[in-house]
């Protein structure tokens, strides 16, 4: 059924009908709620271009993925997309999601604005110094980041978890159980969820009176050959750390397999907290976790953005910054400090 058909069988002009679904004030409130109930009834879709035109807005957001050496397609990617695509479904928006060289990132972004393809746009892995945000800014596309970046956090929306506080939390645990030497498989720390993160970490000790050691802490990508990697180099350090923070339940995979490999115990020879993104594909384990987390959903933070991008794009009211914090959960894998000589 189309437009012409639709307004046919209510009686009503083809402008009335239209006005009706895309919600315009001069439209009666009667008249709105029996066009929509009938366009249900009939279950009526309305052509896409054809209310571009009408109305100025395609309802679609967009996910524009840069390409690189260290690929942003990834499993923490999915679960945020479920979530904010779930939010996207309840709302009656579509999502877009294009997978872009770092080199043309810059161009889509200008096509998408001119074209009219979306209303606004999620920006992920954000970077200290990030231009995409003074480019949307120019370009007046409204927007969502996935975290935050080095600009005042007062001057652009962004959903974000506190995690120089998590892994802060989770260090001044591990000092209490008396380790002196911890450290850190993080993520890439040219993302400010990174660099945030080891300042947790490095706050901790230095609150303690220990000078953080740089040789323990490695960066790399989440995932779990990284994680592998990492511990076997922290384990041949002449001074290995008795406890390590991991920045994802992916790269703690990959360094339980080389404790594992060198016959150690976690929990008992070298305790280990990661950061824990509720993946769906990777549930926690009951009420008697085996690892201590620091927990937090990334889906959760995707329905979030969805929310306060559609609130923008709609000129509803509603918060513009979200810091979540993650949640403490202590499991099997931390324990009292060894000696190190043990390990």
């Amino acid at each position: 059924m189309n437009l012409k058909e639709l307004s046919e069988k209510l009686g009503l002009s083809q402008t009335t009908v239209s006005r009706a679904l895309n919600g315009y004030p001069e439209v009666s409130e009667e008249t709105r709620k029996r066009v929509e109930e009938f366009a249900r009834r009939m279950n009526y879709q309305p052509n896409s271009n054809a209310r571009r035109l009408a109305t100025g807005k395609s309802n679609t957001i967009g996910h524009i993925v840069p390409l690189s050496e260290h690929d942003a397609i990834n499993p923490h990617f999915t679960d945020f997309i479920a979530g904010a695509g779930e939010i996207y479904n309840k709302r009656g928006y579509d999502m877009l999601i294009s997978v872009v060289t770092e080199q043309s990132e810059e161009q889509v972004y200008r096509n998408l604005t001119h074209n009219r393809r979306v209303d606004g746009v999620i920006v992920h892995g954000p970077k200290a110094n990030d231009t995409r945000i003074g480019l949307l800014k120019k370009l007046k596309l409204p927007f969502v980041v996935h975290g935050r970046t080095g600009d005042p956090e007062d001057s652009y929306c962004w959903v974000d978890v506190n995690n120089r506080r998590a892994f802060r939390q989770a260090a001044d645990y591990l000092l209490e159980k008396g380790h002196r030497r911890i450290g850190l498989i993080n993520g890439l720390e040219f993302f400010t969820f990174a660099t945030r993160r080891r300042e947790g970490l490095e706050a901790a000790l230095t609150a303690h009176g220990i000078t953080p050691d740089p040789e323990i802490m490695i960066s790399g990508e989440m995932i779990e050959p990284s994680g592998y990697k990492a511990m076997m180099q922290l384990l041949a350090h002449d001074e290995p750390p008795t406890a390590v923070l991991c920045s994802s339940i992916l790269n703690a995979i990959g360094a339980l397999r080389a404790l594992q490999e060198r016959g150690l115990t976690v929990g008992h020879d070298m305790s280990m907290i990661a950061y824990d993104d509720c993946l769906s594909f990777l549930p926690s384990t009951g009420d008697h976790p085996s690892m201590t987390v620091m927990r937090s959903s990334i889906r959760l933070a995707g329905k979030h953005c969805a929310n306060m991008l559609i609130d923008q794009i709609e000129k509803k009211p509603g918060n513009r910054h979200l810091l979540l914090e993650a949640e403490f959960v202590v499991g099997a894998s931390t324990g009292p400090a060894l000696q190190t000589a043990e390990i």
